[in-house]
């Protein structure tokens, strides 16, 4: 059996998830008549205490009607220089919304309070028009960091001083939830638009929410159509989000859990020269030029079954997932412990 750990985005549905796919009331979901999409849309913007939801494709979707819906062609977005909106959204940004990007060293995919005050232009004809600030949690390409708390505090509250709007990239932001022991409703209180994908750990097939204030969502429901992310009978993708929802939150505690060990077999290894601490279900690691290329360390695996990714020379990713057993975990521990 093959061991999938290349990214969370390959699980799929389980035949308790596919059953209540099929048993779905649905309508059109353009005339707003599919019950599955206005329930999930429902479920979703009660758990984060926001006014409305949006369901769209795919968190990149979602990512790009948010930050649209917060611009103006012109202006100037701040976010981390490896957030998922800037290096994996397909130059979306500017293609979609004609804004720029100002980009800011972060720690492991996460800004400062103190960083973005001072990214903020002046009312200066000659510089963009600050507008937004998009945080990204649990952080991708950071090993699937999470933020402070307190931190996001600081920034809304630097967003806030500065007339400012602040969306979050949540594609993982269930994982962080769990992580940190935190609710839906602390990070709806914060955020002017939150971007929350029911795939990835939380085993949907497809789906992703933008949540936010009614006349926003509003907005949001027009551009996704000039996107042409309207759907029609919808409700039966909408199902297997709900059922994400009731069923899937707080298993990702396993999925956390297995990457800690993952992490603590390759820590004992001379050929792994770093591994980005471990908070969630990410694990990121370089590997010894000497010993293994990021590669031919994957090359390996693969003989043996364990698919992962080289994201650069030296760098291996790993995500841990439901469809990501603990039989898989220790035949890949003991894997690692005899290379």
């Amino acid at each position: 059996m093959i061991t999938d750990l290349r990214s969370d985005t390959f699980t799929k549905p389980s035949p308790a998830m596919l059953e209540f796919m099929f048993k779905a009331p649905v309508g059109d979901d353009v005339f707003g008549e599919d019950a599955s999409v206005n329930k999930v849309e429902a479920i979703t913007a009660d758990l984060f205490g926001m006014e409305a939801a949006l369901f769209c494709p795919s968190g990149t979707m979602t990512n790009q009607i948010g930050i649209k819906c917060h611009t103006q062609p012109g202006d100037e977005v701040i976010c981390e220089k490896m957030s998922h909106v800037y290096i994996y959204e397909g130059g979306g940004i500017a293609f979609n919304s004609g804004s720029q990007v100002k980009a800011i060293e972060g720690d492991r995919g996460r800004i400062t309070a103190d960083q973005v005050e001072e990214s903020i232009n002046p009312d200066d004809v000659h510089k963009a028009r600050t507008s937004l600030v998009s945080l990204e949690n649990t952080a991708n390409r950071g090993g699937g960091s999470c933020y402070d708390f307190s931190e996001i505090q600081k920034i809304k509250a630097v967003c806030l001083k500065n007339k400012l709007n602040l969306h979050l990239d949540g594609a993982r932001l269930w994982n962080a939830l769990v992580a940190q022991n935190e609710t839906p409703k602390q990070y709806g209180e914060l955020f002017d638009s939150i971007s929350v994908c029911l795939s990835k750990g939380m085993g949907a097939p497809v789906g992703s929410l933008l949540l936010g204030k009614k006349e926003y969502i509003k907005k949001a429901r027009r551009v996704r159509k000039v996107f042409g992310g309207g759907m029609r009978q919808a409700g039966y993708l909408a199902a297997a989000g709900i059922y994400a929802i009731e069923n899937n939150i707080s298993r990702l505690a396993e999925d956390h859990q297995h990457a800690k060990q993952i992490a603590d077999a390759l820590g004992k290894k001379d050929f792994i020269s770093r591994i980005m601490p471990v908070e969630t279900n990410i694990i990121i690691f370089e590997v010894k030029g000497a010993a293994y290329t990021a590669q031919s360390f994957c090359d390996y695996l693969n003989r043996h079954d364990i698919l992962c990714l080289p994201i650069s020379p030296l760098q291996v990713r790993m995500v841990t997932h439901l469809d990501v057993t603990a039989a898989m975990i220790n035949h890949l521990v003991s894997i690692i412990e005899a290379m």
